[in-house]
Parts: C-alpha cells; sequence; structure tokens
C-alpha cells in the first residue's frame, strides 16, 4: 500500500509539472498515509524522484531518521491533514494564472461555474506570509475554510481532495478559471456569476459525475 501511494505521490507531482501547474522544483504533492502523511522532498525534480525519496511525516511534523528533507510548505500539508478530515491529498504549485491573481491579491470570483469545483462561489486568496512558515500555514488554513482550494499571495494556489486525483483535478480547474479571469480581465469587466446562480450550481454538484455501481 505505503509503495503504491509512492508511486501515486510522484506520478501526479510529475503530472503538475508536465500540465505547467509547477516549474522546476517548486511546489509539492502528499497523501495521508498511516497515522501521518507522505510529501515530496525538497529541491529534487519531479522526474528524478523515486519512491524511496518520499518523506513520511508524522501529524506533529516529525520524520524518521535517514530520510531526506521533507519539502518547505510541509507544515500546510501537516496543518490540512490535521484540521480538515476530508483531505486525503494536497497539490500545492505555482501555476501562472492563478499565481497572476494571487499577485494582484484578489480573490478569483465566479467567472464561470467550474469555479464551484473548489466548494464555493469564490477561490480566497490567503494573506501574505513567507515561505515555508507557520503564518503562511495559519493563513492557508483560513482562507480554505468551507473551501478545497485557495490562492496564496504573491505565490501560488493550494488544494485538497479526497485523494490525489482529487487534488489535481481541482488544481487544473482553479488553473483553468484563473486564465479565463485574467482573459476576461484583458479585454474588459468580466461578468460573475451571482450569489442566486452559485448556490443553484453548488446544489447540481452535489450529485455531479458518475455514482458507484450497486
Amino acid at each position: 500500500m505505503s509503495f503504491q501511494l509512492r508511486r501515486e505521490v510522484i506520478e501526479v507531482a510529475r503530472r503538475t509539472s508536465m500540465t505547467c501547474l509547477t516549474q522546476g522544483t517548486s511546489g509539492n504533492v502528499s497523501a495521508r498515509s498511516g497515522a501521518g502523511f507522505l510529501v515530496t522532498p525538497t529541491g529534487i525534480p519531479y522526474e528524478e524522484l523515486q519512491p524511496r525519496d518520499l518523506v513520511q511525516l508524522d501529524l506533529e511534523g516529525h520524520a524518521e531518521p535517514g530520510q531526506l528533507r521533507p519539502s518547505s510548505e510541509w507544515r500546510i500539508h501537516r496543518d490540512i491533514y490535521v484540521a480538515r478530515n476530508d483531505a486525503g491529498a494536497v497539490v500545492h504549485a505555482h501555476p501562472t494564472f492563478s499565481t497572476t491573481i494571487a499577485c494582484l491579491r484578489r480573490d478569483l470570483p465566479a467567472v464561470h461555474y467550474m469555479i464551484a469545483l473548489a466548494g464555493g462561489a469564490s477561490v480566497r486568496c490567503a494573506e501574505y506570509a513567507t515561505f515555508g512558515t507557520e503564518e503562511l500555514s495559519r493563513s492557508a488554513l483560513t482562507a480554505l475554510e468551507g473551501r478545497t482550494a485557495c490562492l496564496l499571495a504573491n505565490h501560488g494556489i493550494v488544494t485538497l481532495g479526497a485523494d490525489l486525483p482529487q487534488a489535481l483535478r481541482t488544481a487544473e480547474e482553479v488553473e483553468k478559471v484563473a486564465e479565463l479571469y485574467w482573459r476576461a480581465l484583458s479585454a474588459g469587466e468580466p461578468a460573475l456569476l451571482d450569489g442566486d446562480e452559485m448556490a443553484r450550481v453548488l446544489a447540481r454538484f452535489g450529485d455531479y459525475g458518475q455514482r458507484p455501481k450497486r
């Protein structure tokens, strides 16, 4: 189980690079594992990662001796797993359009209904704090209340999901909505979906997708 999960974390991490959600050694991916979580190590390109390179941390943030150093953003991952029972995986990335909006320190509004995939009528922008700090983690948790995604001011995005594919899909969809918002802003003032419409969208998203066969 652990070995397969390690492979899945690496696969998702590599996909964030392939789809330009992140570049170089920036960003990080984790999955809940046992009484803690597995997270990508710091400073190693995703294409070079091997299953043994992932770092197992407990929910106090402690790693067993002999492992590589974890991502500098391990605190965000740890704090999400402690605070959110619905989180089975976390993706942190620096995609171009989401990060552009984050550099404006704006929330991402309901310019397209697919923003509902992140759990609400907007994706909030967390207040700025230095990367890798407890302050940044606290800011992210606040912005994630009732949501599965947030922007990090002048930094990037964080998404969570029940599993790795869900966390990745949310990151991809948020980036697409951010691109639409940026392009609409460049042409004029975007028409946003109002609260009533987003309430209807969120209700429909409650049974969106395929259901398991009984």
